[in-house]
């Protein structure tokens, strides 16, 4: 600034720093032009995130914890710490998997083995490959800092942590949003059959947020995504990249269940099978946690009366359990499960009979919680011209939506809203009709909440 207001020459060397300093401390966000399709404006993104983004040594180290003690540990960005990397992609290359690897620490070379943390598994990788758009690069080695991607590896899937075996580190795994649509799928023939079920797993590999299970009440396989486009865009696949053609179902919201009261239940099982006596009794009780909260087991018992040895069989069956809810079969979650106590038999006590009673006694709690249905609600954000606004507002506010706030921006105005998944299927096609073409809208899931009709 002082040299601006003297007059002097400021360089772009100069600019470039400052730039990449506020960039740095979040004080700055630099803005890019230019559209990949035809190539333009592709090489100043690429010299801006080599001139303003933080390289791996500017960053503090990545911060992990030992799988077998639990304790923090971290890794620099140093070639000569132990190697450390976390699988974020995994993509099919001519039918072979290909996993997109950013490696924090150490060197890996081809044929060296590692060892997955997450799954607690040793892998070996065949191959390491430098990418470049649609070709790739074979390397000798890589070291930290490098993003490759590694033929070879079978049981690594995204968010998983590879890393040397004598020093274990668990990085901090990608969350995904758990799937919110569903539809039936079919194939047309017999021959699309059986590349169906080849091909559904290939792409569910890929893209974590993607679902498939055969449903045996009704024989039909049933594929779940994160909306419409998602799953359009899965089918599509099916047939452009991989001739399948498919019959596809409407899409259908799915549901989560949880408990609303705090309640106490037992379990008792007591069968002969095989010439074998089974016995187990427990008593749990169950309490509703707040939404995302997600499933928690605890050991609350005091009188010691159930052995160490049958606790992890307990809450085997309480979260099999979770997978099947009492209002409508859909998965229950956000409550918190205590074990009270129970009942052991000298010589009958078993860890399956122990398993099916925390089952039984699961369900029971379910039941007498007051159980309800939770829905998907999806984050809207709609754009429409200023004349269509009162129209659009009333159409959100008709499908359930509440509005969080209406903003301008010039001639346009952008409608934030939360609204039920249920009632957004079908909305493009309408908002088109209500603003004649001009209004466009993004949806993403944010949270589950109450279904207040569907009370179990």
């Amino acid at each position: 600034m002082e040299k601006y207001l003297g007059g002097q020459e400021i360089s772009s060397a100069e600019i470039k720093t400052v730039l990449r300093e506020a960039t740095l401390k979040f004080e700055l966000v630099p803005v890019l032009c230019g559209a990949a399709l035809r190539n333009k404006g592709i090489q100043p993104l690429l010299d801006a995130v080599v001139e303003y983004l933080p390289a791996p040594v500017d960053i503090p180290p990545v911060e992990g914890f030992n799988p077998e003690t639990g304790k923090p540990e971290s890794r620099r960005s140093s070639d000569q710490e132990p190697f450390a990397a976390l699988a974020f992609k995994i993509m099919m290359d001519e039918g072979r998997k290909l996993t997109y690897l950013r490696v924090y620490s150490g060197a890996l070379r081809p044929e060296q083995e590692v060892y997955n943390s997450t799954k607690g598994k040793r892998e070996r990788v065949a191959r390491l490959f430098r990418m470049h758009a649609n070709k790739k690069e074979r390397v000798a080695e890589v070291r930290a800092g490098d993003i490759i991607a590694a033929a070879g590896l079978k049981e690594t899937t995204t968010g998983d942590t590879l890393c040397d075996r004598d020093h274990p580190i668990t990085l901090e795994r990608i969350d995904f949003y758990e799937p919110v649509t569903s539809v039936a799928i079919e194939p047309k023939s017999r021959a699309d059959q059986e590349k169906l079920d080849f091909f559904l797993q290939k792409i569910a590999d890929e893209d974590p947020t993607f679902r498939v299970k055969f449903d045996e009440d009704t024989g039909q396989t049933i594929i779940s995504g994160m909306g419409e486009l998602h799953l359009e865009v899965i089918v599509r696949r099916l047939l452009e990249d991989f001739n399948v053609s498919v019959n596809v179902g409407k899409p259908q919201v799915v549901y989560r269940e949880t408990i609303t009261q705090t309640v106490k239940a037992e379990g008792k099982f007591e069968r002969e099978i095989e010439g074998v006596l089974h016995f187990g009794h427990v008593r749990l009780r169950l309490e509703p946690r707040p939404r995302g909260s997600g499933i928690e087991f605890s050991n609350s018992s005091t009188d010691g009366a159930i052995p160490e040895e049958f606790i992890p069989s307990i809450e085997a069956g309480v979260k099999e359990s979770t997978g099947n809810g009492v209002v409508a079969g859909y998965p229950v979650v956000d409550l918190k499960v205590g074990l009270l106590g129970g009942t052991v038999r000298e010589g009958q006590a078993t860890p399956l009979a122990f398993q099916v009673a925390a089952a039984m006694a699961f369900r029971e709690g379910c039941q007498k919680a007051l159980p309800v249905l939770l829905e998907p609600i999806m984050k809207t954000e709609v754009l429409v011209p200023e004349e269509f606004l009162g129209e659009t507002i009333g159409d959100l506010s008709a499908r359930k939506g509440r509005i969080e706030q209406v903003q301008s921006k010039g001639k346009v105005n952008v409608i934030e809203a939360f609204v039920p998944l249920k009632e957004m299927f079908g909305y493009s096609t309408d908002l088109r009709s209500l603003t004649q073409g001009r209004g466009t809208f993004t949806m993403q899931f944010h949270h589950f909440d109450w279904v207040p009709e569907k009370r179990g």
